[in-house]
């Protein structure tokens, strides 16, 4: 089965070989800096072949202090893109970076004794379906 994504900027663009091993929603400090949000959201594919359709040489990986933590990213607009991981046997991609419909479903919240201390009753706050904020004029 093949997946296909990109960048927000459409620099980068990639599509994966393989299936949907594992989706996990994860709260580790790492993922909830790097994401600036509540956590990240993963799709693990194993075996997996990860091709670059464009823009390739313009990933940066940042990789944290030998931790085994790294993000692979564009440079020009930030967006989070696929990583090789486990020697390359293992393609974690950012469930957000695809460009279609996804036939999985998170499976597990991981790491939740580092979750943020206001990351809780989602299901209680109202709910909008653009920016509740009126422009000031």
């Amino acid at each position: 089965m093949k997946h296909t994504g990109s960048c927000l900027c459409g620099n980068i663009r990639f599509e994966i070989e393989g299936e949907f091993k594992y989706f996990f929603l994860c709260h580790c400090h790492y993922c909830r800096k790097d994401t600036g949000s509540a956590h990240a959201a993963n799709i693990f594919f194993t075996p997996a072949k990860l091709h670059w359709l464009s823009g390739e040489e313009q990933v940066k990986t940042y990789e944290y202090n030998s931790t085994g933590h790294n993000k692979s990213f564009c440079p020009n607009c930030g967006s989070a893109l696929p990583k090789l991981q486990e020697g390359g046997s293992v393609v974690v991609v950012p469930a957000g970076c695809l460009d279609e419909d996804i036939d999985i479903r998170p499976q597990a919240h991981i790491y939740m004794d580092d979750k943020g201390n206001w990351d809780h009753d989602f299901e209680s706050i109202p709910k909008f379906a653009e920016l509740p904020i009126k422009k000031e004029e």
